[in-house]
């Protein structure tokens, strides 16, 4: 388990955009299951939409990466360096995530190739539902 403070000394994210509240499984350089809180005091719900706040896909994917991101930087033999998002493959949004819902978000390392370049499976559920899955890349920026 990984808590708030040690997700920041692993990512660079931070308000607005850090979105990984906690880490609740852990193998490192394997596999991470995190939770994201989504509430309504977030930015994005001021304009997406009035009325009908919906979490846009984009930060749902982020988050998904986020969680990716924690895997491939607990790796212990890759270089020193910024890992960051480098591409999509297969993802797709099945409802919508609205404040109050609890995401958890389950990554798991698909392919690591030399030392630069990460593929990871992701998905995120509300409840036990799933709300978005897909495929995500990482590449090493030096």
């Amino acid at each position: 388990m990984l808590t708030s403070e040690q997700i920041q000394g692993l990512l660079p994210h931070r308000y607005p955009f850090a979105l990984v509240d906690r880490v609740i499984e852990h193998e490192p350089g394997k596999r991470a299951v995190a939770i994201k809180n989504v509430t309504l005091n977030e930015p994005q719900f001021q304009g997406h939409f009035p009325g009908r706040p919906l979490m846009p896909g984009v930060l749902i994917v982020e988050a998904m990466a986020q969680v990716g991101g924690l895997i491939v930087t607990q790796m212990p033999d890759l270089p020193k360096g910024l890992f960051v998002f480098a591409g999509i493959d297969g993802v797709r949004f099945r409802r919508p995530v609205v404040p109050g819902d609890q995401l958890v978000i389950t990554c798991e390392l698909l392919s690591l190739k030399r030392r630069r370049f990460g593929k990871v499976k992701a998905e995120a559920s509300v409840d036990g539902l799933l709300v978005c899955s897909g495929e995500l890349m990482f590449s090493l920026v030096d």
